[in-house]
């Protein structure tokens, strides 16, 4: 299966629920007008895009059909993967351009974020990038465990603590491991909880400065690891991670179990971050870097 099949697979159940959706709902017009435009805008918020986002669309929506002088319902689908993709292009990227280079995933529990840093660290090491794993959410062992299973699966080395231990010793030391082994890329597993917005601030702030002093001149990149299947809490919970943390990026996971991936542009243009990875499928190589094109056609091809 190819890379824009795989992505489509796993958008199956959102394109179901929007395009499919939107597809039904044309079929029942003859001409371009309010109605359809309150129809549509209703489908697209039922399709987990946010009330914000869904008005956007049918914005910039009137404003190409007025444009183009277009009359005809049919060419809708086509102008939405238009506008979809424009608004979902960005920094979609890691920035990994200094040896090493660090990326910090933060995410609440159960979101997937273990599995993630265990498929980025499979994904970078294929390139034939090193890459070494710092254990640093020391609040829970199973966290450690978990983490420690992943980097013997990927085949890289990992830099753990006790439960318990201080986050950012933890990342000293992988910082210290990286630079005796000449590592390109270190990923450390971070706080992983939102109960109290000034622990985590002080916690990710004191990682912060520790990576300063340690890697002064060195990428450094925060991602935030969504669950694609909790819709618009999903937008909650990167509303409230963007204001304590300093969020370069997001990864979503889970899009092939939900009918809510249209959250990620939710994501996107309310909050103004980038998508940097989605999660697919279950398969080590399941995580693919985002790519606007590709996730606006998946999103409206028909099956």
């Amino acid at each position: 299966m190819g890379l824009f099949d795989r992505i489509k697979a796993g958008l199956k159940k959102t394109r179901e629920n929007i395009s499919g959706q939107i597809n039904s709902m044309l079929g029942g017009f003859t001409k371009i007008d309010d109605e359809l435009y309150e129809e549509l805008e209703e489908l697209l918020v039922m399709g987990d895009v946010g009330v914000v986002t869904a008005g956007r669309i049918c914005d910039r929506l009137r404003e190409r059909v007025k444009e183009r002088n277009i009359t005809d319902p049919g060419q809708i689908m086509g102008l939405l993967e238009e506008i979809v993709a424009e608004m979902m292009e960005g920094d979609n990227k890691l920035l990994l351009n200094t040896k090493p280079s660090i990326v910090l995933v933060i995410g609440v529990n159960g979101v997937g974020k273990t599995t993630t840093i265990g498929k980025l660290a499979a994904r970078y090491k294929n390139m034939g990038v090193s890459v070494i794993l710092g254990a640093a959410d020391t609040f829970r062992a199973a966290a450690i465990d978990q983490l420690e299973i992943w980097a013997d699966r990927a085949g890289v080395p990992i830099i753990r603590h006790a439960e318990g231990a201080d986050p950012a010793a933890v990342v000293y030391d992988t910082i210290s491991a990286a630079k005796a082994r000449y590592c390109d890329l270190i990923i450390c597993d971070t706080a992983g909880r939102l109960h109290n917005r000034k622990n985590l601030m002080a916690e990710l702030s004191k990682i912060s400065r520790t990576i300063e002093k340690a890697l002064p001149q060195s990428r450094k990149e925060i991602l935030l690891v969504l669950d694609a299947t909790t819709g618009q809490n999903a937008v909650n919970q990167a509303r409230e991670f963007k204001e304590a943390a300093g969020i370069t990026g997001i990864v979503l996971t889970k899009l092939d179990g939900t009918a809510k991936g249209g959250v990620v542009l939710a994501i996107r243009e309310e909050l103004g971050l980038p998508v940097k990875f989605i999660g697919v499928g279950e398969q080590i190589d399941d995580l693919q870097p985002f790519d606007a094109k590709e996730f606006a056609h998946a999103l409206f091809a028909r099956d």
